[in-house]
């Protein structure tokens, strides 16, 4: 039901191509379009790209720029930046419909047409020729660039079956069979990973972009083409898998560089935008802001990792689908414990391990280590840079009879340990860390303007980093995390 009302919505009627023109419409190109409606919106002090958060005061200006100049863009960046985003973005500054003749396969404008179809057609029937609409959605069309891309789908190819049907030779036009590009005719044409493209077929996108020529086994065809071209690259491709071939580069107007997330604040806002969660989900759980900060954190330690391959990228996704590992956990204890609610808590950030270890190219040194391994060194390191934002180092070495601000913590375990188990109620784990009494001590004197939640984080971490500083000892079973004296071996 919802597809045929969206169906309906994007219909329009059809009329006859003089009526089209007795009511004003003037053929605009596609670069036209995008350039009215983004002079429009900027006037209007509306948002030109929704969503695209991080990039005001970079990347945005330079793709308004981009555009009012005409240009075909190359966004280059790593894997994660949006890159596919922005291109889909600009499909909202297209009209909402164009005319078409009707039945064209490449969406002739009946005041320019360039298919023979079309010619033929408003030469038979001038005035009273029909017309049909597009709706903006339908005008952008999208190509992952892999090696087994060939000019027949990009461009076309003669089709033998519609020259016998038809009984025409093949050097008459109506036997072709266009491609992805001229079907893209007055629309957006994204190829996602350019320099994937073999060189070849990177050549044969030459004329298209500077002569609008087009060239089908050796069969030169005149069509002056209205595309909006929008590449994506990698730099990292450039010199691994392949590169964009220096004359096609040429004909790209404008280069534009995306980049990551530069503030944890700001790659929150990204994860609570794309990631899936209900409201059923987001009401029965909490997440302290701590938590939040943390997940965001591992992100940033796996850029700057030795163990993560630096060129291929940390994806923003890595968050994203982080960030929904961990409600799942979350919301796997509501159903096991049959509790209402619960709160995130550090020990659940052992269910987002699949989410980096998918999202990670290792180098060497990383292979070595395993990627399970490397995602829990990356999980400790963000640990230990978000516990000293907040909490005095650990000394790596303790002078007898000088007390720091751990050492009552590490003494209580000398005659006691605690279990932190995954599967607890919320009460039930509350009571377990909050035994740990000389924890009190230092969240009063550091954390007391936090939220209750974020205070047991902070117990969590503290705990946490003093065994990573090998202070305390931690063991992990399948459903819980024992932390206890240094070498006691109290473990279940």
């Amino acid at each position: 039901m919802l597809i045929e009302k969206e169906h309906q919505r994007r219909m329009k009627k059809e009329i006859t191509f003089k009526e089209l023109k007795d009511s004003g419409y003037l053929h605009k190109t596609i670069n036209e379009e995008l350039q009215e409606n983004l002079i429009a919106r900027i006037k209007a002090n509306e948002p030109v790209f929704e969503g695209l958060l991080g990039y005001e005061d970079t990347v945005i200006p330079q793709l308004k720029k981009a555009i009012l100049a005409g240009h075909h863009i190359n966004l280059l960046g790593l894997r994660g930046q949006a890159k596919t985003r922005i291109a889909r973005s600009m499909v909202d500054l297209l009209d909402e419909y164009i005319p078409i003749v009707k039945g064209s396969e490449i969406n002739d404008s009946p005041f320019l047409p360039i298919s023979k179809f079309a010619k033929d057609l408003l030469a038979e029937h001038g005035d009273e020729t029909p017309i049909s609409w597009v709706h903006r959605s339908d005008r952008f069309y999208e190509k992952l660039a892999t090696p087994d891309v060939n000019v027949s789908d990009l461009i076309g190819d003669i089709d033998p079956i519609k020259a016998a049907t038809l009984k025409l030779p093949y050097s008459d036009e109506r036997v072709l069979h266009y491609g992805m590009i001229p079907r893209a005719n007055r629309s957006i044409f994204v190829i996602n990973e350019l320099p994937d493209l073999q060189a070849r077929i990177q050549v044969s996108l030459f004329n298209i972009l500077q002569e609008g020529d087009v060239q089908i086994r050796g069969f030169q065809l005149r069509m002056p083409l209205d595309i909006q071209f929008v590449f994506t690259a990698n730099p990292e491709d450039y010199t691994n898998r392949g590169s964009i071939v220096t004359p096609l580069k040429d004909r790209i107007g404008s280069q534009i560089f995306t980049h990551y997330p530069k503030s944890i604040a700001l790659a929150r806002e990204i994860t609570e935008q794309e990631a899936s969660i209900s409201s059923e989900d987001k009401a029965a759980i909490k997440v302290p802001n701590l938590a939040k900060n943390l997940l965001e954190q591992v992100a940033f330690v796996a850029r700057n990792s030795e163990y993560v391959d630096a060129k291929s990228g940390v994806s923003a996704r890595l968050t994203i689908s982080a960030m929904e590992n961990l409600m799942a956990a979350a919301k796997l204890r509501l159903i096991e414990t049959g509790e209402k609610q619960t709160t995130i808590r550090l020990v659940d950030f052992m269910s987002i391990i699949p989410s980096i270890t998918g999202k990670i190219e290792l180098v060497y040194e990383g292979e070595q280590e395993g990627a399970d391994e490397v995602a829990r060194f990356l999980i400790d390191d963000a640990v230990m840079e978000q516990f000293e934002d907040l909490f005095p180092r650990v000394p790596k070495l303790e002078k007898e009879g000088v007390k720091t601000t751990y050492t009552d913590v590490i003494a209580w375990f000398e005659d006691n340990f605690i279990e932190l188990n995954y599967t607890a109620t919320d009460d039930e784990f509350y009571a377990s860390i909050n035994a740990v009494t000389p924890l009190d001590t230092i969240i009063k004197e550091y954390a007391s303007e936090y939220s209750k939640e974020d205070q047991i984080f902070c117990k969590e971490l503290i705990l946490w980093a003093l065994t990573i500083n090998h202070k305390l000892d931690k063991s992990e079973n399948n459903t819980a995390f024992t932390i206890d004296s240094l070498g006691f071996g109290r473990h279940f």
